[in-house]
């Protein structure tokens, strides 16, 4: 893996060879169901200015919703932002949090995409293979594949599929009459697992609570910076 960490680093990095890099790890990826998830992690950034990055990771014990630990990494940004290359983005701002988390969590929730990407690999697989722990990507807008709108109850969902037909994630409603996010497994998980935790996270909000945390604290910290 050291030669593709070292890759998250190159913000001028040619597109086609971070292709060729999401290609190659792809192969590497292991779904399984998520057998432990007390312990979630939950993983925001946000840019204050134009080459800043701000990384927050939160974990909750989700038998209580209570928060049990917080890390932020504060740090310089190249790479630009392009659908589908969110990892090399944001990859080495999440890493450096990494290091500051004392707590290994049973899970990490990423705000993005995992197999429900264009080569497979979004950022909850790609960071996943890096941590080496069960991972899902939760992100609140479409980026691949097909799918039909569910009906928006809570707890209603509908496959994303790609071309073929192999089912990549799914489109998920957590909220009554509000749009659904949309959920797929990254590395050591898989699609129903993910669904469930997806589901034992949200509570009143659409976002799953270690995430919805997370990305206010990133804004936080975002407008402390910027006044």
């Amino acid at each position: 893996m050291t030669m593709y960490y070292k890759h998250l680093h190159e913000w001028n990095l040619p597109l086609k060879s971070a292709a060729d890099i999401q290609r190659i790890l792809k192969k590497k990826l292991k779904f399984v169901p998520i057998t432990c998830a007390r312990f979630v992690s939950g993983v925001d950034l946000s840019f204050p200015k134009k080459h800043i990055g701000i990384a927050v990771i939160v974990t909750l014990d989700i038998t209580k919703f209570e928060v049990v630990e917080t890390a932020v990494e504060v740090t310089e940004i190249r790479f630009p932002y392009i659908p589908g290359f969110l990892t090399f983005r944001e990859g080495p701002a999440f890493l450096k949090a990494w290091e500051k988390v004392s707590l290994k969590p049973d899970v990490v929730m990423f705000d993005g995409h995992g197999t429900a990407h264009p080569r497979g690999l979004g950022i909850a697989c790609h960071l996943g293979l890096f941590i080496d722990l069960p991972t899902v990507g939760v992100a609140k807008s479409h980026l691949y594949g097909k799918y039909e709108k569910p009906s928006l109850k809570k707890g209603n969902f509908s496959y994303v599929t790609d071309s073929r037909g192999n089912i990549l994630g799914a489109a998920v409603v957590t909220r009554d009459d509000v749009s659904p996010v949309f959920v797929s497994p990254g590395h050591l998980s898989d699609l129903d697992s993910s669904l469930d935790l997806t589901f034992r996270c949200t509570t009143k909000y659409k976002i799953p609570e270690p995430l919805r945390i997370a990305h206010n604290l990133t804004q936080k910290h975002k407008r402390e910076m910027i006044l």
